[in-house]
């Protein structure tokens, strides 16, 4: 094999590196307490024995147990990859801006004070600084991070793939290499949350106002967020949601905020989701960042009978052919469910496709359907978000396959997103190949007996 070929099978299987994390897995480098030095640098662009050592370690606890040098070597090579994108997004000028970075930090420390339930104490005694000092350390970082990635977007940007390459890739599969599917099924759902009651909606008006009055006669608003906020992921951080684009929040609250200066808060607002009092942090442009209490009325009983009998009544208009699944979803769904656009069809969040395996189905569908003829529709079924909101859904089991091997009849949809992420991974690569030769590389010395770095060609080793 050549050594252009040698490189481009290498580059080609560790193509797959590129959502490596932002190491904020908490404290990592400094439980290691080891010397830090450059190991490797890539244009203007270093990694540090550190970074090495928190990925290793990272690794080490996502995966089976590999030999340590080889996973070591396998890590340094990402970290290459990964400098030499950055490396040339520089150079190619892309451009990441400070609103995406803030925004990537405000979700980041989001997940993590979620994970600490909202204690902010804690997660300084975990780190040893503030959420503000932690952010001001990453925030490089995750700037480094945010522009790898669009410089990989781009690279890969236009790839696509035609029915004749997929069939041209499945017929490249040994027949005894085919993988084995599990039976799978498709499932279609019909959403219906329980409409708010104007007695109970006047209730929670009513208690808003009484908390605006409060906040205007100085109490602090983040203050009575936690307290009395029913969005729970918010109230934790003082009922901060963090810098957001316009679009992502539903229309009555956006509408309030890009009305509102900075320190100024809203009169109250009413959405889908109950009654909002706002205040504007900050705005840049399209961008802002919010903080709010919201107030949800209470659900009677009454309220949850109504939307069982609207799902009842879809399910007796499908059953007896008046009218189709599809076109009960737009007439009974609501219009917020995910499914709403995909004709109710629930899309698997693991691999983006409609197709479940068993393990990955909610309990409460599996049970329902497990007796179903395909076609069948499931009596209402109560469910519960994570928020503690009450919901009714009917389900369909629109498909079920029996274990097979894989052929093109059964799983083209699934065929075609291997072979094109196939096909993106090899676009990759031969990126990489075509500026390997260009850009100036150097590696520590003790990494020479990585088999993965011959193909790097690499021109000075630092001493």
């Amino acid at each position: 094999m050549s050594k252009s070929k040698s490189r481009l099978a290498s580059t080609t299987a560790l193509c797959t590196f590129l959502a490596l994390l932002l190491p904020m897995i908490g404290g990592l480098s400094a439980q290691m307490r080891i010397v830090d030095k450059i190991i490797v640098q890539v244009g203007n662009e270093i990694a540090l024995l550190s970074e090495l050592e928190t990925q290793y370690q990272y690794e080490t606890r996502r995966g089976p147990a590999q030999d340590e040098d080889a996973l070591k070597c396998k890590v340094l090579e990402s970290l290459l990859v990964e400098r030499l994108l950055l490396t040339h997004a520089e150079l190619d000028s892309v451009v990441v801006s400070d609103v995406q970075v803030e925004a990537q930090l405000d979700a980041r420390m989001s997940r993590i004070l979620q994970m600490m339930n909202g204690d902010e104490e804690r997660l300084q005694a975990f780190y040893g600084e503030s959420a503000a000092q932690l952010k001001n350390r990453v925030r490089q970082d995750m700037k480094d991070q945010l522009m790898i990635q669009t410089k990989q977007q781009d690279v890969i940007a236009s790839v696509d793939i035609t029915p004749s390459e997929v069939i041209e890739f499945f017929n490249g599969i040994p027949v005894d290499s085919l993988p084995l599917f599990n039976s799978e099924v498709e499932i279609a759902e019909i959403i219906v949350s329980p409409l708010m009651n104007e007695e109970e909606k006047k209730k929670a008006r009513e208690k808003l106002e009484g908390i605006k009055q409060r906040i205007i006669d100085g109490e602090d608003f983040a203050e009575l967020a936690r307290i009395y906020s029913d969005d729970p992921g918010s109230a934790r951080q003082g009922g901060q949601l963090g810098m957001l684009s316009r679009g992502m929040l539903v229309p009555e609250y956006e509408a309030a905020v890009f009305a509102l200066e900075a320190g100024q808060m809203s009169p109250i607002v009413e959405s889908v989701y109950g009654y909002h009092l706002i205040e504007l942090i900050e705005r840049r442009g399209n961008n802002f960042n919010s903080r709010h209490i919201l107030i949800k009325p209470e659900i009677t009983p009454a309220d949850l009978e109504l939307a069982q009998a609207k799902l009842s009544e879809a399910r007796e208009l499908i059953t007896t052919d008046s009218i189709t699944f599809g076109q009960a979803v737009k007439r009974y769904s609501d219009e917020q469910a995910p499914s709403y656009n995909n004709g109710g069809r629930i899309t698997n969040p693991q691999t983006g496709t409609t197709f479940f395996e068993a393990n990955e189905i909610d309990p409460d569908i599996f049970f329902a359907i497990d007796r179903m003829e395909v076609g069948d529709v499931s009596e209402p079924l109560e469910f519960r978000e994570p928020s503690g909101d009450r919901y009714y859904r009917i389900v369909q089991l629109q498909g079920r396959t029996d274990p097979h091997r894989a052929s093109l009849s059964q799983d083209y949809d699934k065929i075609r997103q291997i072979a094109r992420a196939n096909k993106k991974n090899e676009a990759l690569a031969e990126w990489i190949e075509s500026k390997i030769d260009e850009t100036f590389i150097e590696v520590d010395p003790r990494f020479l007996g990585c088999p993965n770095l011959d193909s790097w060609g690499i021109k000075t080793i630092r001493p």
